[in-house]
């Protein structure tokens, strides 16, 4: 039985009419392919379902009409069902140090204008952002804008944060220039091993270009996947580490910060796909306004 012909009928026996079911009916479609369509539907089953003139159901009608009634009927109910119980539901993936800091701000006032908001936060990769959001496990994913999106995704910028060098509090440098020295290729090399990211991570690429254009070279001898372990090994002298100067958060005991002039800032976005659920937008208009209230670097 071809659905979208019982749905037809259904309307056609609501409201005693094909004339009337058009007239009522919440998309657009002719009389006459409404008449055509019964008759196939009336065709496939072998049984007449309603007499036109005066409109009544036929035994068979009746039969059929008693069985797509509670389908048909309660199809506006559950859509708003459905609705309501999405739009207070966010769904958010990024990387821990993004789930960390300020996420948890940002949702405290989301919250206040959205008491029944329910939360479902996923730490990922930040290669695996993608991957959420085009298998529908994620409504919008904080991560890093760097290089081009898949097709389908569109991002929104929320916030720049400057790149800087993560030194052990015993090195008493103040500048990158102070750990520099010419190697004995002709280029500029580091007196401090370099602890960083895998080379597959933005962060670590967005650096490698900086120091590429001041003719350095330092590649990591530790290489750790997580921002937090960086500061850790740089508080016990295992080197220099790659770091990002986030708002409002210091560096823990033993490390120093550096500022790394003329290097590319990291730039914080949301992705998503698709249409944007209001939620996301009430989301990222929470953020933005969070996010502008920082102080000024």
């Amino acid at each position: 039985m071809n659905l979208h012909h019982l749905e037809l009928f259904y309307y056609v026996a609501k409201y005693e009419g094909i004339t009337a079911a058009v007239r009522n009916m919440s998309y657009g479609i002719q009389q006459p392919a409404v008449s055509g369509q019964i008759l196939q539907l009336e065709d496939e089953l072998g049984v007449k379902l309603f007499s036109r003139r005066p409109f009544a159901l036929t035994p068979a009608g009746d039969m059929l009409y008693d069985f797509a009634y509670p389908f048909f009927a309660g199809l506006p109910d559950i859509e708003e069902r459905l609705k309501g119980e999405d739009g207070k539901h966010l769904r958010i993936s990024a990387s821990a140090s993004v789930l960390g800091n300020h996420l948890p701000q940002v949702l405290e006032r989301l919250k206040l204008s959205k008491p029944d908001l329910k939360l479902t936060l996923k730490e990922v990769e930040p290669s695996d952002v993608y991957n959420q959001l085009t298998t529908q496990q994620a409504d919008i994913a904080l991560t890093v804008l760097h290089g081009r999106l898949s097709e389908g995704l569109r991002s929104i910028e929320l916030m720049t944060i400057p790149l800087v060098l993560l030194v052990p509090s015993t090195c008493k440098v103040r500048s990158l220039n102070d750990l520099l020295r010419e190697g004995d290729d002709g280029k500029l090399e580091s007196k401090l091993p370099l602890v960083g990211l895998p080379p597959h991570e933005a962060l670590s690429q967005i650096f490698q270009d900086g120091l590429n254009k001041l003719n350095v070279d330092w590649q990591p001898s530790m290489e750790v996947n997580a921002l937090d372990l960086i500061q850790k090994y740089v508080s016990r002298g295992f080197g220099a580490g790659i770091g990002v100067g986030i708002p409002g958060v210091e560096p823990i005991d033993g490390v120093d910060v550096i500022s790394l002039d003329g290097f590319s800032p990291l730039v914080i976005g949301g992705i998503h796909q698709g249409k944007m659920k209001p939620i996301v937008r009430s989301f990222l208009k929470t953020a933005q306004e969070f996010i502008e209230g920082f102080p000024a670097r």
